[in-house]
């Protein structure tokens, strides 16, 4: 058992307090505890997913996690100047809010996005003798390279370099967030701990055949320029024998509704809480992963959720996403953007019958074993390293 002090730095996951299911730091930050540290989650009083300022509607029911808020600029869209200048803010407060604590922490772990509250974490690690854990969610500024000319990128790029390089350790959750990051020359040690998620409820019969002819696909999550939800559509409006719900919302919204308008089968059910979503999934047949590959994205918290909820799994992603859903036959690649692709991936995932892999999927991302293996490696990490300095403050 540890007794140190960790901090969790993360803006953006929702919050159990707001009615939605514990996501990655959150898990992380109860591994934490659990090891025996002492642990402070620091977040921002503005909803990344919702758009709204928090009002918690419970009280935070794990007494062994400290939480500590950052004021947040709201932005109303995800790419945007406002959002830029929400982060420089973030960033800045974050700082004088960390240095005005009494306390300081042995560790600090920072997710990566956003770049300039990172770089904010590592820095004040280094001021104040913490080691500092980069933890790569998303790949940034190359998300961007879709959106945006990829020359207009360099100050990230600059940014994300001095993190990669500067971390005492770096983590990520896809293998190719991994190599990334030793692409801009870290050379710390690394770790990919795929997203986390609670699995208890996992049904032990995977899929259920259904009496209905009617295959129920469905996806969750942003209505962003990564996700290819036009395809979908098209391709479910061809499909009297498939319906399509999504939850989420995101700047695509209304034109995917007016894309939508004329097919009953398909529908919208804005952002759902936890239990919502979870009747939601426990409805479903088969989870959509409709991201483009050249977004970026490695493993997507969507494919989590699906696999916990013993779905099969249509995706475009390729890459990673497609290589642990093939290593497990729980699903089928279809091409993005191409509409008879997904047709032809659904007309099989509808011919096929129980997925009786669905709990070996799951697994992959059991929280009970991904977060503890998590600490494991950060705590070793982090005592090595003060009997290192400890070894050569004697030395000198």
């Amino acid at each position: 058992m540890y007794n140190g002090v960790v901090w969790i730095v993360n803006p953006f996951d929702n919050l159990p307090m707001e009615g939605n299911r514990p996501q990655r730091y959150w898990l992380m930050s109860r591994a934490f505890a659990a090891a025996g540290w002492r642990v402070v989650y620091w977040t921002g009083d503005f909803s990344h997913a919702s758009k709204n300022r928090r009002v918690f509607v419970r009280e935070n029911t794990d007494p062994r996690i400290e939480l500590r808020m950052v004021p947040v600029l709201p932005y109303r869209k995800n790419v945007c100047l406002r959002r830029v200048a929400s982060h420089r803010r973030l960033a800045r407060d974050w700082t004088r809010l960390a240095e005005a604590c009494a306390d300081t922490p042995d560790v600090v772990v920072a997710s990566m996005p956003p770049l300039g509250l990172c770089r904010a974490a590592m820095e004040y690690s280094r001021r104040h003798n913490a080691f500092f854990i980069a933890d790569i969610m998303d790949a940034w500024p190359e998300t961007f390279e879709r959106i945006v000319p990829k020359w207009s990128l360099f100050a990230l790029r600059a940014a994300a370099r001095r993190i990669y390089r500067g971390a005492d350790a770096v983590s990520a959750v896809a293998s190719r967030y991994v190599e990334l990051a030793k692409s801009y020359g870290a050379t710390a040690p690394t770790m990919c701990c795929y997203h986390g998620i609670e699995i208890s409820d996992v049904s032990s019969q995977g899929i259920v055949q259904r009496e209905t002819p009617t295959l129920r696909l469905v996806y969750i999550g942003s209505f962003g320029a990564s996700y290819d939800l036009e395809t979908a559509i098209k391709a479910v409006k061809d499909m009297p024998d498939v319906a399509f719900d999504l939850a989420g919302s995101g700047p695509k919204e209304r034109a995917l509704r007016e894309l939508a308008a004329d097919c009953a089968r398909i529908r919208f059910h804005g952002y759902l809480g936890d239990a919502e979503l979870k009747s939601l999934l426990a409805d479903s047949d088969v989870g959509l992963v409709p991201m483009f590959p050249d977004s970026c994205v490695g493993i997507p918290y969507k494919l989590a959720d699906y696999a916990v909820a013993g779905l099969l799994v249509a995706e475009c992603l390729g890459g990673e996403t497609s290589d642990i859903v093939g290593r497990f036959n729980a699903g089928e690649h279809y091409s993005a953007g191409d509409a008879d692709s997904l047709r032809t991936a659904l007309e099989r995932l509808h011919a096929r019958g129980p997925n009786e892999k669905s709990r070996a999927f799951a697994a992959e991302f059991d929280a009970r074993t991904i977060m503890p293996r998590y600490v494991e490696w950060a705590s070793g990490l982090w005592y090595n390293s003060r009997q290192w300095k400890s070894s050569n403050s004697k030395i000198r």
